[in-house]
């Protein structure tokens, strides 16, 4: 099989170019924000993938394939540097694709894992079922510190919760601190968010842990990453940004509203048709 070709970049400079930057529902908004604050002349092309969340009880095969697909249509709308706003995605579908796609694409777990050695070595990461199963993050903190100890728990009730925007509804804080217990049990000194969206229960997360416990946001990390990967390339955009566009898989307007409180404004959302992504890469991403 071979992988459909497409530009790298569109007929413009390259450095005018967007990031693109994607997760299965709000989770990713937590990276966009820290995009604004650490580049605040990129443009951004925002992609959630609402119609088939939440991807962490999604089998391998099927996330391997939204992987694809949505690099592969980012690729088409021309974007210059991919960053990955989804930990599933990342641990069980960015490794085998990754060398397909002639652009930057940042990680989110290796970042996170190299902050999380630098705060502590005994380590809890909360993930959705699917990252915690793969054992991206135990296997990615112990390549760079080997002495760390890593505990993973998935967490299946948090991403429907905060994309029902039920983050203070007292239910959220008691699944949150059954799913900590376990790790509270192993005395971490550390706890990395595995998933995107977790940022957004953040005070809920922090009335639960000793204050001496360090907290690893992975959207600062994958952030600072991105920033050092354009100054690398060349890339880094001097001029005033294009306004941020955003495309769904599912609801535009459901989107909208349930991301107004974390962006503060109500963006203009795009649906996009899947079938016709679909199409345009074939079922499985792959035309022969």
């Amino acid at each position: 099989m071979s992988y459909p070709s497409a530009s790298r970049f569109p007929s413009i400079e390259p450095q005018l170019a967007p990031i693109g930057i994607f997760d299965s529902g709000v989770g990713g908004l937590t990276v966009l924000r820290e995009l604004y604050r650490q580049l605040p002349n990129e443009s951004i092309l925002y992609f959630a993938d609402t119609a088939r969340l939440p991807y962490g009880t999604r089998s391998n095969d099927e996330i391997v394939q939204f992987t694809y697909q949505i690099l592969a249509w980012m690729v088409q709308q021309g974007v210059k540097m991919i960053v990955m706003a989804c930990n599933t995605s990342e641990a069980l579908a960015l490794e085998t694709m990754h060398p397909q796609f002639n652009l930057p694409i940042i990680k989110l777990i290796q970042s996170s894992a190299c902050a999380a050695v630098h705060q502590g070595r005994r380590i809890g990461v909360i993930a959705t079922p699917a990252t915690a199963a793969s054992n991206a993050y135990r296997r990615t903190i112990q390549a760079i510190e080997p002495t760390a100890q890593v505990w993973q728990v998935g967490c299946p009730e948090l991403v429907p919760l905060i994309e029902q925007n039920r983050i203070n509804d007292p239910y959220t804080s008691e699944i949150t601190g059954y799913y900590l217990s376990y790790l509270l049990q192993k005395q971490i000194d550390t706890l990395v968010y595995g998933c995107t969206h977790y940022p957004h229960i953040a005070p809920i997360v922090r009335s639960l842990l000793p204050a001496s416990v360090h907290l690893v946001d992975p959207a600062v990390h994958v952030v600072t990453a991105a920033a050092q990967e354009l100054d690398l390339l060349g890339l880094s955009s001097s001029k005033a940004p294009m306004p941020t566009r955003f495309c769904v898989s599912g609801s535009p307007q459901q989107f909208a509203q349930s991301s107004v409180q974390w962006l503060g404004y109500m963006p203009v959302v795009e649906p996009v048709n899947w079938s016709e992504m679909q199409l345009s890469v074939g079922p499985l991403g792959f035309s022969d």
